[in-house]
């Protein structure tokens, strides 16, 4: 409701401002005399309408008042040393000015607020996507959610649960190497070796995209987590010998790190992953 009264305003805002501009364009043809003075006056208006776009009502309501003032001593003076009598333009353009100012403000406003929603929608969806849609891989939302129903199965039947965390060596340093819109596709690859590495059963996790690092969360012990290890490692030889090295001009290197779950050592799931990644430091 909240989103379609300030889309409301913001049309309302808009519309309003045009009409007004069409107003005071078919006032200024219809004025026989003070052609020139009209238009100099609707370029007034017009400014005082961006100040009050680029920065707040206040400022351009303020600037508005200075106007009025300056345009009434000069109305003044014209009557005094002139002679002349206060016209129909007079009034015209003390009221449309403000009210130039008051309906661009009214839709830059509106305007503003939908952006400010529409971000917080993005930021909310961020916060809430579980699947990373590069890669259709689980992020680290998802790993939290599916670490504590992991956990428990372990706890609760005795199985051994592993995480290892695996991280592109020198991803600040490849990424200068490698043109952006293969960054995403490099992702993809290392994903789908550490895919394929693993059983059905086991999961794997798009921790961190930025700094491409991987989580899998395996049903088994340190042994086994070796194997894996050893399996990914041997996989991204092959791959850097027949198909990395051409296809990114690098050869990408892994470094992994293995913990084993105890309930009485690690806390929660992000406890988990800052033990696996500590492990990090050992596989140089």
């Amino acid at each position: 409701m909240r989103r379609n009264r300030s889309s409301l305003a913001s049309d309302l805002g808009f519309l309003g401002f045009l009409v007004l501009m069409f107003i005071c364009v078919v006032f200024i043809a219809g004025s026989g005399s003070g052609y020139m003075q009209n238009i100099i006056i609707l370029n007034i208006a017009f400014l005082l309408a961006l100040v009050t776009y680029f920065t707040t009502v206040t400022a351009g309501l303020t600037l508005n008042l200075a106007f009025i003032f300056i345009y009434g001593l000069f109305t003044v003076y014209q009557t005094v040393s002139r002679g002349e009598t206060i016209g129909v333009s007079t009034y015209f353009w003390l009221v449309m000015v403000p009210l130039i100012t008051v309906m661009l403000w009214i839709f830059t406003s509106s305007s503003r607020e939908l952006q400010a929603e529409n971000e917080r929608l993005k930021k909310t969806t961020a916060n809430l996507a579980t699947v990373d849609e590069n890669t259709d891989l689980r992020n680290s939302v998802a790993f939290q959610k599916d670490a504590s129903l992991f956990t428990g199965i372990s706890t609760r039947y005795g199985i051994p649960l592993t995480l290892l965390v695996v991280k592109v060596k020198y991803w600040s340093e490849i990424r200068r190497l490698i043109p952006e819109e293969q960054l995403s596709e490099a992702i993809y690859d290392v994903s789908q070796l550490s895919q394929s590495s693993i059983r059905t059963n086991d999961a794997l996790y798009l921790l961190d995209k930025d700094d491409a690092t991987w989580g899998l969360l395996l049903f088994t012990d340190h042994d086994g987590a070796r194997i894996v290890i050893e399996r990914i490692k041997l996989k991204l030889q092959q791959l850097n010998e027949n198909e990395f090295s051409g296809k990114y001009k690098v050869n990408l290197g892994l470094k992994i790190g293995a913990v084993q779950y105890d309930a009485a050592a690690i806390e929660n799931p992000l406890d988990f992953i800052v033990q696996a990644k500590k492990q990090l430091e050992y596989d140089v």
